[in-house]
């Protein structure tokens, strides 16, 4: 079933890991999909592989979320090529780990215009075609350090709070005009990125298999789990879902006090 066919959708950080996955699972459901991202040659390769993939239109597009300047280019852009934009996931992010006081006001700064500021600016970027047309999906991609934290991960958790916060008034703002506002807070996904923090240990695979030890299912999130629920989001069989967080993290936002954990 081609659940977004007829839609265009803009997919930002879709390069790599949790943003291609959904791109993907987006183009494959009938929708015109703009792959963007920094990372310019991984974002056209990837789109290239949906494309020939699903037969859909599928374009690249450089963006730095953290400068309006090049989400409005990158709007412009997308909107020229495939028409006005029926949905936004705003996936792009960044991790700034640190203990408060090491922390600087360029962490400080970096984390807010990513992870915050930058899923603001990409919204406000699409929003008036669709209150105009009295239609579109905006999605969210969080974290569950929006509702839990963990110590050492500084300033990370204070932008997806409230990146949270953002979700839920502007859904309340818009419901109203057709618009559907939500988010998604996945957990340790196994990703490229997921894979360099174990690189970076002195035994990788025991650092996989401690992460993996320590989510209920004995396993990592897998990124295709994150754009299903994307893709119900994006459709209009959840148009009376407003500022709603679809937790994805195997339990382990909701887990109480454990040994070793």
């Amino acid at each position: 079933m081609a659940r977004l066919s007829g839609k265009t959708a803009i997919v930002t950080g879709a390069a790599r890991g949790i943003g291609a996955a959904i791109a993907r699972r987006f183009a494959a459901e009938g929708a015109a999909v703009v792959v963007a991202d920094i990372l310019a040659d991984l974002a056209a390769e990837t789109a290239a592989g949906i494309a020939q993939a699903t037969g859909q239109r599928v374009i690249a597009l450089t963006c730095d979320i953290s400068d309006a300047g090049s989400i409005a280019a990158m709007h412009k852009a997308a909107r020229d090529a495939l028409g006005p934009i029926d949905v936004l996931v705003n996936n792009a992010g960044v991790n700034v780990f640190r203990e408060p006081l090491q922390s600087t006001e360029a962490d400080w700064a970096r984390c807010m215009a990513v992870d915050l500021e930058g899923a603001w600016l990409c919204t406000r970027a699409v929003l008036p075609d669709m209150i105009a047309r009295r239609d579109g999906a905006v999605i969210n991609i969080i974290s569950n350090h929006a509702m839990t934290v963990m110590r050492g991960t500084f300033p990370y958790p204070v932008a997806k709070h409230a990146l949270l916060g953002l979700t839920r008034s502007l859904a309340l703002e818009y419901a109203g005009r057709g618009i559907s506002i939500n988010a998604i807070s996945p957990g340790y996904t196994d990703t490229a990125l997921a894979q360099e923090v174990f690189d970076k240990s002195p035994d990788p695979a025991k650092a996989r298999r401690d992460v993996e030890a320590r989510q209920p299912p004995g396993r990592l999130c897998r990124p295709d789990e994150v754009a299903a629920v994307a893709v119900l989001l994006a459709s209009d069989e959840a148009r009376f879902m407003v500022g709603e967080n679809v937790v994805i993290d195997g339990g382990v936002s909701i887990r109480m006090y454990e040994d070793g954990i």
